[in-house]
């Protein structure tokens, strides 16, 4: 990740010093240490059925997660839903919504994925290569001629496992935050409501000399993104959301999923998003999301969100040998974490399904969905990050949440004590892949 980092004046008796940073799409981690495992019996929702591995896990609560999110997390919102074998067994919100009226955040509402948009758009491509309209191993100069430098050395798939060596547009400095006054204009200014057209993102990508041989590297980046939405509509003659929608969000009733144009609105019940500043709280909730398109504008709900991966994961929107495609995966810079088609496959360790999914962020907004491979396991999560305050605190809450959907009751991992929770080995780390772009601050404890 590239983040710029500028000090700048903040408030007396915070060692007089602000540090502030703007990164678009990188690679972070959340460190997952050891959490305590939920007790039986808790809140959520309970299954009952046939008797499968699923149905008879212990039922889940996730609550005491999101409320430490919120209390020691530096969250203003935090929702999540945990889903086994199609039936949400878990869903809940803690904090505000916004915080000058004090309203209650709601587990049904809306927020940005980021980053997660990238799965939907693979999808469709991979839909497009099972109909034969398309070849994963196709030259991106076929079907983008003049576009891309080199686009005849680079292939579709390339684009879609972050081996193109593209160079990505979102670490140009045009897109950081760089000193005390593009922070101001970026918190009451015209910042958030600049207008991008995709082949604009692609020719600041093509003025950076690339990271690597094409297939010689890995190197997260949004432009491969952009140019796979780009390629979606050279096929089909129409954008790329269009076809998200009538491809997967219509079929599979994802009433609360919207991948919009230059809409700086959510559209329907949300959480507010906020930065530290000076005189207050700002709310950055409104942003022109044609800054990231199809690398990650989208907005849904966790309900959404944990539907959507059982289909794609439950051979629902894939033939086989497209799924194939979608879950080989490369080595990344990121320990314990590899990259399909646009999906994460993340090690958890002894005790635990690997996890398959993607995550998100954008200002004021961090999105994780994870799941087992056969797409019977989900989790999704939302927090309301308020931009400048220190989140170091929300790794056990995220990991805590992570043990109880993906490890086994039956292991140490997993282990559901009666009275007495016992601890839970740190499953590595849960790799954070963007887009991040993401307004770091605060005093001492700022990173």
């Amino acid at each position: 990740m590239t983040i710029v980092q500028a000090r700048t004046p903040h408030r007396r008796g915070r060692l007089g010093t602000r540090l502030a940073a703007v990164a678009l799409a990188g690679a972070t981690a959340v460190t997952l240490a050891p959490t305590a495992a939920v007790a039986a019996g808790g809140t959520g929702a309970s299954v009952s059925g046939t008797g499968s591995a699923e149905e008879r896990r212990p039922r889940v609560d996730g609550q005491q997660e999101l409320r430490d999110l919120v209390e020691r997390g530096g969250t203003t919102a935090a929702l999540a839903e945990i889903r086994f074998a199609g039936r949400p067994q878990w869903r809940g919100a803690a904090g505000t919504a916004d915080l000058a009226t004090g309203q209650p955040a709601r587990a049904d509402g809306r927020f940005r994925i980021g980053s997660v948009t990238k799965t939907f758009v693979s999808t469709v491509v991979l839909q497009l290569v099972g109909e034969g309209r398309l070849g994963l191993d196709d030259p991106v100069e076929r079907h983008l001629p003049g576009v891309v430098p080199n686009g005849a050395a680079i292939t579709v798939r390339q684009l879609l496992n972050h081996t193109s060596g593209l160079f990505n547009f979102t670490e140009d400095e045009r897109f950081l935050v760089r000193n005390e006054a593009d922070l101001q204009d970026f918190a009451y200014g015209g910042w958030r409501y600049r207008d991008y057209r995709p082949q604009q993102l692609a020719a600041v990508s093509a003025e950076h000399a690339p990271y690597f041989t094409p297939g010689q590297g890995w190197h997260y980046s949004n432009t491969d993104y952009v140019l796979a939405g780009m390629i979606v509509q050279k096929i089909t003659g129409r954008t790329w959301q269009h076809e998200v929608e009538r491809r997967i969000v219509r079929p599979l009733h994802l009433d609360d999923t919207t991948f919009p144009g230059s809409e700086t609105g959510l559209g329907g019940p949300h959480a507010r998003a906020y930065l530290d500043m000076p005189a207050g709280p700002a709310d950055i909730t409104r942003l022109d999301p044609t800054v990231v398109d199809a690398a990650g504008n989208g907005i849904s709900t966790t309900s959404d969100l944990n539907r959507f991966h059982a289909a794609l994961f439950g051979g629902k929107l894939l033939r086989p040998a497209e799924t194939a495609a979608l879950t080989d995966t490369v080595p990344t810079t990121i320990e314990g974490a590899r990259y399909g088609l646009g999906v994460v496959r993340i090690d958890l360790g002894p005790g635990c399904e690997a996890a398959w999914g993607h995550d998100g962020s954008l200002p004021g907004w961090s999105t994780l969905l994870l799941g087992s491979r056969d797409g019977r396991r989900q989790f999704a999560l939302s927090t309301n990050p308020y931009v400048g305050k220190d989140d170091s605190a929300s790794g056990d809450a995220i990991g805590s949440l992570i043990v109880k959907t993906l490890c086994d009751p039956g292991t140490a991992a997993g282990a559901v004590a009666g009275s007495t929770a016992e601890a839970v080995p740190a499953p590595r780390t849960v790799p954070r892949t963007g887009p991040d772009l993401r307004v770091e601050g605060g005093g001492p404890s700022a990173r």
